[in-house]
């Protein structure tokens, strides 16, 4: 199977590393499309500094696709403490260097992922130094990754509508050939609108997706997002990716069923995050199949799907859909 995953943040990153455990298996080829838009933090520093696409995300997918000795993989996420590198990771100067040196984002990319021995081929969803952009509710517009949600938390506003800027930023073309002829193509878990949504505000990525024959499968996410999915259910976060991309039709969703235990909840729920309702007969009325699972592990008190089980869903997905769409 050749598996392509679009998305970026801890939701992509997770999900990777629950199917690196499949390649040379089930699957025999993954590539991850990451986004780009990323403006905050070390990687906002270094965007402003160096004018290259955000690093932050292409690292953690890096990492987590690493079959490298687990000191190497702290290393790239190792962030100073102090002084004038406070705050950076060791992966994000790394690749900017390698960027500086090469000339090539792309370049950098390649050559960090085999000093990682990665099992999956990583690549940015543009080469553009692009800035996302939203109107809200309330027709206020803003610009940048970080300040869409931190505008999205303080006004209680909901996100409109949802644009890049250049809007006419291309795709490397090995990102646009690799979704061409993917068996299936996994969108998140992760953000909506800063993390999933971006990639597909690229044209090149969008109208590729749309040609592919791949089953297209939607992971939602477990819990909602202050400033981006407050009180989200499951069908809205489908509902407003299809709304917000222009891919309207999907195959498979995922939807966890798990709640976290109590202590962790309490902990969300003070950070206004909450379960995401998983309203599976709204999502299948849209003829969309639905596999409603407990997917969520409890570790270090974070809610995150437990990646192990993800990629496991998504070959139970493909051995069941395959033929169906004569793959």
């Amino acid at each position: 199977m050749r598996l392509v995953s679009i998305g970026g943040g801890t939701g992509l990153s997770t999900l990777l590393r629950g199917l690196k455990e499949k390649v040379g298996k089930e699957i025999t080829d993954l590539s991850a499309v990451v986004t780009v838009a990323d403006s905050g933090g070390s990687t906002g520093k270094l965007r402003k500094l160096y004018n290259v696409p955000a690093p932050g995300d292409i690292r953690n997918c890096i990492v987590a696709l690493s079959e490298s000795e687990e000191i190497i993989r702290e290393l790239f996420q190792f962030r100073f403490k102090g002084g004038e590198l406070d705050g950076h990771a060791f992966g994000n100067l790394f690749l900017v260097a390698l960027t500086e040196i090469t000339g090539s984002f792309m370049q950098a990319i390649n050559i960090a992922s085999q000093i990682l021995r990665t099992k999956g081929e990583i690549i940015p969803a543009t080469l553009d130094n692009v800035q996302l952009c939203a109107e809200f509710s309330d027709g206020e517009r803003v610009c940048g990754e970080e300040n869409i949600t931190e505008y999205g938390k303080h006004k209680r506003a909901r996100v409109k509508r949802i644009w890049i800027e250049p809007e006419d930023a291309k795709a490397p073309i090995d990102a646009v050939a690799k979704i061409e002829s993917a068996h299936v193509i996994v969108f998140g878990p992760g953000s909506l609108y800063t993390s999933i949504v971006p990639n597909l505000l690229i044209k090149d990525i969008r109208e590729a997706v749309l040609r592919s024959p791949a089953i297209r499968v939607f992971v939602v996410n477990a819990m909602t997002q202050p400033g981006e999915t407050d009180d989200f259910t499951a069908y809205d976060h489908l509902k407003a990716f299809r709304e917000c991309t222009g891919i309207d039709r999907l195959h498979v969703a995922i939807v966890n069923t798990k709640m976290p235990s109590d202590p962790v909840l309490r902990r969300y729920l003070a950070q206004r995050q909450e379960p995401v309702v998983p309203d599976v007969a709204r999502i299948a009325r849209e003829e969309i199949e639905v596999y409603a699972e407990d997917l969520i592990g409890e570790k270090e008190d974070f809610v995150r799907h437990d990646p192990q089980r993800l990629a496991s869903i998504i070959m139970e997905i493909y051995k069941k859909n395959g033929i169906l769409f004569r793959l």
